[in-house]
């Protein structure tokens, strides 16, 4: 067993311990933390199949976050107000199932990935970066004027929805569910990066030209990559707005887009357990440091810098040692 695999499964372990012991203690509140982290986890392993893969630096994932939220939020709005979301030839109504919201959460991510895929993957360096950005932002925009579902105001859900077996108001169950998720989603990039579309893909981020030489499409699966990673973002974002019952269009700013970047960046490009690892610290200096102070953020840059300055691999690369990808 190597060190980082070690790493990996002490922090699976804390991430089942932590809100066991909250659930006896009676401590909702950390467990609400808890699943905070998890659902940012979620995300950033979305984006980590696109950064830390495919080399796609994207400041435009807080769209699919926020659509995966917004398909919630529209879906349950209609259920609860048993009104239909779309009438006339076809009755489309709305629905408090959640196995339903996340399967429209994921597949609106997708194609919202897809197309913007399509276009930003046109270009690369810092042109790509704008054209997500850019992306991200005019969700945003269009949204705050969106005054059919509350526009700057976000949409409110009076009862979290529901899924088949379990009571989701349950912090613990809705705990548990959030955290099969993602150790779905962990077991889908791990699989991923050791198939030979994965090793395909990391050539095309490391040398693109001899993939295109052996006669590889390294374009394509950089752009498979993409779609799959926005649509475990919408998951993220579906996940986020069950967890608040509310959405708003803050979900597509930038400053989300940043945050998931910081998750991965924290606890390790490339690495399996990294981005659970940075979601995890950056929840607990979250809720920490901002007891303590209201400029919570200047000790989170300074831990930001000390990583990329002298911890490349992240808290996974310092705990774990020497740089190895999805161990």
């Amino acid at each position: 067993m190597t060190r980082e695999t070690l790493v990996n499964i002490v922090l699976i372990a804390g991430l089942i311990a932590v809100p066991l012991w909250a659930h006896l203690a009676g401590e909702p509140f950390t467990i609400t933390l808890a699943t905070r982290a998890v659902i940012f986890a979620l995300a950033a392993v979305g984006l980590n199949l696109a950064l830390g893969l495919g080399g796609l630096v994207s400041l435009g994932h807080a769209a699919f976050f926020g659509i995966g939220g917004y398909a919630m939020g529209i879906l349950a709005y209609h259920a609860q107000t048993y009104t239909p979301l779309l009438d006339g030839p076809f009755l489309l109504e709305g629905t408090k199932s959640m196995p339903i919201i996340w399967l429209v959460a994921m597949a609106a991510s997708a194609v919202a990935a897809l197309v913007i895929g399509l276009l930003s993957l046109r270009t690369s360096g810092v042109y790509f970066i704008m054209i997500t950005l850019a992306f991200g932002q005019m969700f945003y925009y269009f949204t705050i004027s969106w005054s059919a579902y509350g526009g700057e105001d976000g949409l409110s859900i009076y009862l979290r929805n529901g899924f088949p077996g379990l009571n989701t108001l349950d912090p613990i169950q809705f705990y548990g569910l959030c955290f099969a998720l993602l150790c779905a989603a962990l077991w889908l990039s791990a699989r991923i990066a050791r198939s030979p579309f994965g090793l395909m893909l990391n050539a095309a981020r490391q040398v693109p030209h001899r993939v295109e030489t052996v006669g590889l499409d390294g374009q394509r699966a950089k752009l498979i990559a993409f779609v799959l990673s926005g649509a475990i973002t919408g998951l993220a974002g579906a996940l986020f707005a069950d967890l608040n019952r509310f959405v708003s269009p803050t979900m597509f700013s930038w400053h989300m887009s940043g945050e998931i970047m910081i998750f991965v960046i924290l606890g390790g490009v490339a690495r399996l357990m990294g981005p659970v690892a940075g979601a995890v610290l950056f929840v607990a200096m979250e809720h920490v440091l901002g007891d303590l102070s209201d400029y919570w953020h200047i000790y989170l840059g300074a831990l930001l810098l000390g990583i990329v300055l002298f911890a490349r691999g992240g808290v996974i690369g310092l705990l774990a040692g020497k740089v190895r990808s999805h161990d």
